[in-house]
């Protein structure tokens, strides 16, 4: 945990729920088999963790407008070499550059934060300008 507090979207709220429903039937099951206590003990630590994640999520509405980069909302910037990447501002659990879903505790998503389009922001070693933003 980042010690930021547990911000989710519905989504990131309903893979929490997933994680603990998951981890959950490990654990009952690798009790039920009896001699399993590495699983047992492994599934019941993951369920700790999801289970107090899920306790401490704080779901965040929905962006109400495109006027400036908040939780939730779409921002596409301008990198110096010509890139155009899109991320969507989402909560820690829900994270996945890769897949353009940008923590809202990265030090790329808070530079973003209430800045509008045509804005500059830090990007890492070099600035990008904030090109789009959408709900």
């Amino acid at each position: 945990m980042s010690g930021f507090p547990n911000l989710v979207t519905p989504r990131g709220l309903g893979l929490i729920d997933a994680e603990i429903e998951q981890h959950s039937a490990a654990h009952a099951g690798a009790l039920a088999v009896g001699d399993n206590r590495e699983a047992a003990a492994r599934a019941a630590r993951e369920l700790r963790y999801w289970t107090a994640r899920g306790n401490g999520s704080q779901v965040q509405p929905a962006p109400e407008g495109s006027e400036v980069a908040s939780f939730g909302a779409a921002v596409t910037i301008l990198r110096e070499d010509g890139r155009r990447p899109s991320f969507r501002i989402v909560g820690e659990d829900e994270a996945d550059p890769a897949q353009g879903l940008l923590s809202w505790a990265s030090p790329l998503a808070r530079a973003m934060m209430d800045k509008g389009v045509g804005e500059i922001v830090e990007a890492g070693a070099t600035e990008a300008k904030i090109v789009a933003i959408s709900g």
